[in-house]
Parts: C-alpha cells; structure tokens; sequence
C-alpha cells in the first residue's frame, strides 16, 4: 500500500512537472528557426509556439516565483525581440510589392498576404507599437496606390468624354441662337445624342453590372461616351475596390476602421473629379441617369453586405438631386421668359420647343416609372404649365382665330404621341394635354363650320332643339327657303373645302381624320335640325323637293372617311 501510494503521488507530480517544463523550455530547434529560418508555414506554426510561451510566463503567479523563469525569461524576451524585428522587414517588404506599377493588389492580397496573416495576430498580441507601425505603413502604401490608380483611370475617362449640353442648350431657346440644329427636319448633329430625349441612354441602367470601361481600348476603337457611362464605370471600379479592400482588411488586420483610413484618398480623388464635371453638366437627363445609377450602386453593396461605402454613396446622391434641379429650373426659366418675337414662325405645324418639351418629360417620366418620385412629378407639373402658357402667346400670334387653334391642336397631338412612345402611360401631363386636345377639337370644328354654312348654324342655333307646337309658328318659309336651296347648292362643294382644309391643316393625318370625322358628324347634326324645323312649318312640304337626303350626304362623308 505504502508503495501503491508512493507511485501514485510521483505520478501526479510528474504530469505536473513534466506540463511545466514542457511550457516553459525553449528547445533549440525553435530558437534556430525564429533566428535563423525563413518566414513560411514551418515559421508560423513556431511563432503560434513562442506566443504560447509569453503568455505562459505572464499567466501563470506560481510560474513567475519560480527559478526555472529566470533561466528561461531572457532567452524568450530575446526570441520574441527577433520575431517581431523579423516580422515587421518581412510584411513592410510585402506592403512595398504592392507598389510596383502593374502588380494585381488583389491577387498579392488573397495569395500572398492572407498566409500570414497569424503574423499580424502575433504583433497584436505581442509587439503593439510595432503593430501600430505595421498598420500605418499599410494605410499609407494602400491610400497612395489606389489614389494613383483613380488618378490615372480619371484621367484616361476624360478623354473618352462627349459633352452632351451647355448651358444654352435649353427648352426654350431658339435653334437660331445656339448654333445648333435640332432635329426639325434638318440634318441634326449626328455625333450627338439629342439633349432632350433618352433614345439609346437607358440602356446604361441595363449594364449597371458590367465591368468598368477599359479606357485605351475605348480610345483605340475612337469611341466617346456621355458622361453617365464613364460615370458608371469610375463608380463601378470604386464599390468592387472598396468591396475587396473591406473584406481583406478585415480578414487581415482584423478592424473595420483601417478602411476608412486607406479610402480617404481614393474617395477624395473621385469627389475631385465629380465635383468639378457636376458644375458644368448642363444635362439633366444624364444626371438622373446618374442619380438612378447610384440607387443601383446602392443595392448592390446592401445585398453584399458591405456597408463601408453608405455614406460616400448618400453624399453622391445628395449632391446630384440639388444640380438635377438646378438644370431643371433652368430649363423651366427658359419657357418662362422665351422671347415670343424670336421663337414665333409662320407655321402651324408643331414647333420645334413642343417636340424637345414632350422628348423630355418623356424621357424624365420614364425614369421615374421605377421610383414614383414626388418631388420629380411636381418639377414636370410646373414644366407642363410652362410649356402651356409659351403655346398660348406663341398661338397668339396668328391672326385668324382658326390658325391659333390648328397651332395649338397640332402642338397638343405631338405632345401626346411622344409622351406615349416612351410607353409608361406619361402620367399626368399626357391626361392633360389629351384634355386640352379635345376641347380644342371641338373649337375648331366650330370654326371650320362657321366659314361654310354661318347662315344655317346661325339659325340653328337660335331656334330651341326641341320646340313644341307652340312656338314654331315663328320659323317662316321665308327664313327657311334660302338656307335650303343654299345648302342643296353648295353641300358638296364645302364639304370638299373643309376636306382640303383639314388635310393641309393637320401634321398628323390620323389626328386629322378624326378632326374631319367629329366636323362632318356636327355638319349632319345641325343639317338634321334645320330638316326637322322644315317639317314643323306649314306649307314647309313645298321645300321638300330642295331638302338633301339624309342618305345622300352620309354617302358624301363615307366618301372622305373612305379615302384615308
């Protein structure tokens, strides 16, 4: 038993011992391979090894009293000087590769870095003024290169850039004046997207994934991009670098605030360069393409999960929403205060500021399908009573009552068939002007009316439609009879005129045939009540024999309705 109890006690004591020892020595092998061996994968393991060690040592009280520290404490002190010295040549002299021109930071990052990044946790723990050196070295090296690197793509961009608008470039100014055509029949610039329609520039919102422009390839095939596009790609290039910056700073160093530190220079650059093109972008179109570019931008980063560049991107859009209204206003000005003098010509057909107002509501209308904004809606209802009030003074300017109504409904119909062409129903400014297209429709049918048959309207008009027994004494042969015989004489023959003057009148042929249609149907209308007062007078049957059919003058108007 006594013997029983005396193994027992030993081994206890010796797991004890043996445990302590074991923490506590320094075998050779590691002392060669901190001193002397390469920095690998063997290294790293040896470097997990010795970090045990110090803690060890600074754990443990009983450790600390005891004799066997003295002896080892200095051997471990000197090994952990070295590895930190170590350490720090071998990353600073990876942090230099990442200078090199052409290298792919990303690929020197995943591949090589990452291996040691037990070397960064060691540092952490062991060296932290070293750690905070190790650190800085990075953020300067990483906000130098990526700052060149925007630079240089910035510079390479600008010179792929078309210039779309200036700052005459308006609603309402006149063709004369700029010195440039627009698309009114003439030859329009043929390098240069319209100012005022979208056409091909959506197609941007559909590529917001693609990979950023290769700017010498571009310039190789001599192609030139308005600005949303190059926009696109310097954005593009900046989420997808910060992106693998944030993840790998993360991994590596192990704290989100590093990449702050490091993308304040890129950032600064880019705000540089946007600022200055956003003071004189005078295209409204392209900035709410950029403003819908940003909210995509915006979506991507949420649905990765990487929230480093929220307040860069917020910063982007609320520096374009005050230039977008900016621009818009001045546009809106320029239909406020156009010179009716120099904007007026002797035409009836649609003028050439119609077109440009519908091509952008149109295309403004369309952008904000998506997104319902409020603030835009009520902009293009201010645009819309604008353009109104500048078609009333242009219309004006006609003297025949008639022609200021063929001007207005000419320019109405246009409105309308381009705000349907950009397919998203154009909203309220498209209910509107159908509105005002029907109530000058009617007008000038009336008028058209008036030129041909005034006697018989007027007539017409002055008897009431449904007249009893009683008063339809005062209606006389007399009065009658030559309205007739006048109509009889004259029916084909005017309605042959109005024919003429409708088709002459109207740019839009169908818009036309329905002005004719709504016309002859009136016509028939009022011809219907004057046989029907004929019929009430007595001795009103002697007029018969003079008295158009009805049938007669319906095939007269199948005959025109047939033509188109």
């Amino acid at each position: 038993m006594d013997m029983g109890l005396k193994l027992k006690n030993r081994k206890a004591a010796e797991s004890k011992l043996s445990k302590f020892v074991e923490d506590i020595i320094v075998p050779p092998r590691m002392i060669d391979i901190i001193v002397d061996g390469e920095v690998n994968d063997e290294y790293m393991k040896t470097l997990e090894t010795l970090s045990k060690k110090i803690k060890f040592i600074d754990a443990d009280p009983m450790v600390k009293s005891s004799k066997a520290l003295k002896d080892v404490q200095p051997e471990v002190e000197r090994l952990r000087q070295k590895a930190v010295s170590k350490i720090f040549e071998f990353v600073i002299q990876k942090f230099y590769a990442l200078r090199k021109p052409k290298t792919n930071i990303q690929i020197l990052q995943q591949s090589v870095l990452l291996k040691y990044k037990y070397t960064i946790n060691f540092l952490k723990e062991h060296a932290k003024e070293i750690y905070a050196e190790v650190r800085t070295a990075y953020i300067d090296t990483m906000n130098k290169v990526l700052s060149a690197h925007f630079r240089a793509y910035i510079q390479a961009l600008e010179k792929l850039q078309m210039d779309i608008a200036t700052s005459t470039d308006l609603l309402g100014v006149e063709t004369r004046s700029t010195g440039f055509i627009f698309s009114i029949g003439k030859e329009p610039l043929k390098t240069r997207p319209s100012v005022f329609a979208l056409g091909e520039r959506i197609n941007i919102l559909k590529e917001i994934d693609q990979p950023a422009l290769i700017p010498h390839i571009a310039e190789a095939k001599s192609q030139k991009y308005s600005y949303e596009v190059l926009f696109r790609s310097l954005q593009k290039l900046l989420i997808d670098t910060a992106t693998s910056e944030y993840l790998f700073t993360d991994d590596f160093f192990g704290e989100e605030s590093i990449f702050h530190d490091i993308f304040a220079g890129p950032i600064q650059v880019v705000d540089e360069h946007f600022n200055t093109v956003l003071l004189n972008c005078y295209d409204a179109i392209g900035i709410m393409l950029m403003i819908r570019i940003i909210h995509q931008h915006q979506l991507i980063m949420f649905k990765r999960r990487i929230p480093c560049l929220d307040s860069y991107l917020d910063k982007v859009n609320m520096s374009l929403w005050p230039r977008f209204k900016m621009v818009f206003d001045l546009h809106l000005n320029s239909l406020r205060n156009a010179n009716i003098k120099t904007l007026w010509e002797d035409d009836v057909h649609p003028h050439y500021v119609t077109r440009r107002y519908a091509e952008f509501t149109a295309s403004l209308v369309h952008l904000n399908v998506e997104h319902g904004d409020g603030q835009l809606d009520l902009n293009l209802e201010r645009l819309r009573m604008a353009i109104e009030d500048l078609l009333v003074k242009l219309a004006k300017m006609f003297s025949k009552p008639k022609l200021q109504t063929v001007f207005l409904i000419n320019n109405y119909d246009l409105t309308i068939s381009i705000l349907k062409e950009a397919g998203t129903e154009g909203g309220k400014a498209q209910q509107h002007f159908e509105e005002v297209l029907k109530s000058n429709i009617a007008i000038y049918v009336e008028e058209l009316l008036l030129e041909q048959f005034s006697s018989l309207i007027r007539f017409v008009k002055s008897r009431p439609a449904d007249e009893t027994a009683a008063n339809s004494e005062k209606a006389s042969i007399a009065e009658v009879e030559p309205l007739v015989k006048d109509f009889a004489s004259r029916y084909k023959a005017a309605i042959e005129l109005m024919h003429y003057d409708v088709i002459t009148s109207f740019s839009n042929f169908l818009c036309g045939m329905e002005i004719l249609r709504a016309t002859l149907a009136q016509l028939l209308l009022y011809y219907t009540r004057l046989s029907e007062c004929v019929k009430r007078i007595n001795g009103g049957s002697a007029l018969n024999k003079d008295l158009v059919s009805i049938s007669s003058i319906l095939f007269e108007i199948k005959k025109y309705s047939r033509t188109f």
